[in-house]
């Protein structure tokens, strides 16, 4: 009888271990506070590879490849995407919002990608980092070859769990603005169809 009820005790007891450590996996797990050393080399991380693509001599089309996988490494994308869609994300399915934020995603790689193709022969490098509202705001000039260095500056935050950039200020340009303006465009162009938009979103 004392043989069994400890292999009842023990068998218990290991149950109760393996649900508590089953439990103690699936608990979100803090998130470590954003510091501005930390938004700093996530930028300059980034901006590495940046300038890693930009002067590799790849094909265009290899090139915008590099840059959806930068975008989806370093950017907040579902962030990003829900801000581009505007109001229509209320009213979007998860199933849509999902296929939406992958479509953008290639969309935006490319569509920046062009843009930092403008760069080549060229350097990006951070210069300064600060506390801005409720995240951090890097600094960093863009240096092309026959003009004037301009600013990028990245907006930085760890909301979504992760160190990531939700926006970018190119030359003063806002891309979370211009973005939500012009995908709003798109959208009224096809009379609120977000799944005409998620297809052309695919080629665009």
């Amino acid at each position: 009888m004392r043989n069994e009820y400890s292999r009842f005790v023990t068998r218990r007891s290991f149950i109760a271990g393996a649900m508590g450590a089953a439990t103690l996996a699936v608990l979100p797990r803090p998130v470590l506070a954003l510091d501005i050393n930390s938004a700093r080399a996530l930028i300059d991380r980034a901006i590495g590879e940046v300038n890693r693509v930009i002067n590799s001599g790849k094909p265009e089309v290899a090139m915008y490849d590099d840059f959806e996988g930068i975008f989806a490494r370093y950017a907040d994308v579902p962030v990003i995407a829900r801000s581009a869609l505007g109001v229509a994300a209320k009213s979007a399915s998860a199933a849509q919002m999902s296929a939406f934020t992958l479509a953008y995603r290639g969309y935006i790689g490319r569509k920046y990608g062009r843009r930092f193709r403008e760069f080549i022969g060229g350097r990006i490098e951070v210069v300064d980092a600060k506390p801005f509202k409720s995240y951090f705001e890097v600094i960093s000039v863009a240096h092309l070859q026959g003009e004037a260095p301009f600013d990028l500056r990245w907006w930085v935050s760890n909301k979504s769990g992760k160190d990531l950039f939700f926006n970018i200020i190119i030359e003063g340009v806002n891309m979370l603005g211009t973005e939500r303006t012009e995908v709003g465009a798109m959208l009224d162009q096809r009379r609120g169809d977000i799944d005409a938009l998620i297809r052309d979103l695919k080629t665009a």
